[in-house]
């Protein structure tokens, strides 16, 4: 009897969220010369250099907040994970003397304790005390805002963050990048406080919400937990806005940069394509935003072909 050859073959992991192996095949097959390609205008994707994505990011902020000093235009922002480059921004407030009274930020989101307690602004570890450390402290006191328009996370307003969001007149803008599981803030495609069909999920404001294990391996990396893969200092949970506070903001800015520690290797390659091309499912919170106005930017080595290099090991 002949011995018949089989390709070798099997179904992803059932701890990964988004497993149709054929929309994953296709989005990863996308070329850098695509990647800018997209069926709706108002979802303009540009591929940037490397260097110029944190100038491009830290721009748009600073560019809205001397508008609405000019024209004395309420701003009001939700602002990511608050990574020193806020300081940038603050120094050209500085430089510039931009009164910044109109602005109201919302963070997207903070870490939380096994049982939902979240993470207060003393804990040096969260985006609560960075955002305070990084941003707000590093703008002149003349030109900061009320300390109450910088809005976090607390086990207080949890459960009217995204109200907080509406009767501030609803964010003008809404800043983001997706995480290895796709996910956006921590809308998490896996976490059971998230889980409904597309049209109700589509309507979630913010909630505390379990944290996938691809983002506590993400996370782990993170400089503030010593960058290098302790998976027990990430908290378990966190607060986040939801899909309707991204939804119901007036216009969105995503950028897709991220690798590890300025190589090559990036997780984002492949997400980011399912994210910029893949099906709009909960299963990849971020596809949502191809269905609305957003500026997306990608760098040069996120927007690189997938190709396999034998070259590189573990």
């Amino acid at each position: 009897m002949k011995n018949e050859k089989k390709a070798f073959e099997f179904s992803p992991s059932p701890w990964v969220p988004f497993r149709d192996k054929k929309e994953i095949e296709r989005a990863l097959k996308i070329k850098r010369e695509d990647i800018e390609k997209h069926d709706n205008p108002e979802f303009k994707i540009r591929v940037v250099p490397d260097s110029d994505a944190e100038f491009i990011w830290v721009t748009d902020m600073f560019n809205r907040i001397r508008h609405s000093a000019e024209t004395g235009e309420k701003l009001v922002m939700i602002l990511p994970n608050p990574a020193p480059s806020y300081r940038h921004l603050a120094r050209l407030i500085n430089a510039c003397n931009v009164d910044c009274k109109n602005v109201y930020a919302f963070a997207m989101d903070e870490y939380a304790d096994e049982n939902g307690n979240i993470a207060p602004e003393n804990w040096e570890f969260g985006f609560t005390h960075a955002m305070m450390k990084y941003f707000y402290y590093e703008i002149d006191e003349k030109l900061r805002p009320p300390k109450n328009q910088l809005v976090s996370f607390t086990n207080k307003n949890i459960n009217v963050y995204s109200q907080m969001i509406e009767d501030a007149g609803g964010a003008d803008i809404c800043y983001s990048g997706p995480g290895w599981t796709g996910h956006l803030a921590f809308i998490e495609p896996d976490a059971p406080e998230f889980q409904a069909p597309l049209e109700e999920w589509k309507q979630l404001g913010a909630r505390i919400c379990s944290l996938s294990p691809f983002t506590l391996a993400q996370n782990s990396l993170h400089g503030s937990f010593g960058k290098s893969g302790n998976l027990a200092a990430v908290p378990p949970k966190a607060a986040t806005i939801g899909p309707r506070d991204v939804i119901n903001s007036k216009h969105r800015f995503d950028m897709h940069a991220i690798t590890v520690h300025g190589t090559s290797t990036a997780w984002q390659r492949s997400v980011s394509r399912l994210v910029l091309h893949g099906p709009v499912t909960p299963l990849v919170p971020e596809s949502i935003l191809q269905t609305l106005r957003t500026d997306v930017f990608v760098s040069e080595t996120i927007a690189q072909n997938i190709e396999v290099d034998w070259n590189k090991g573990y």
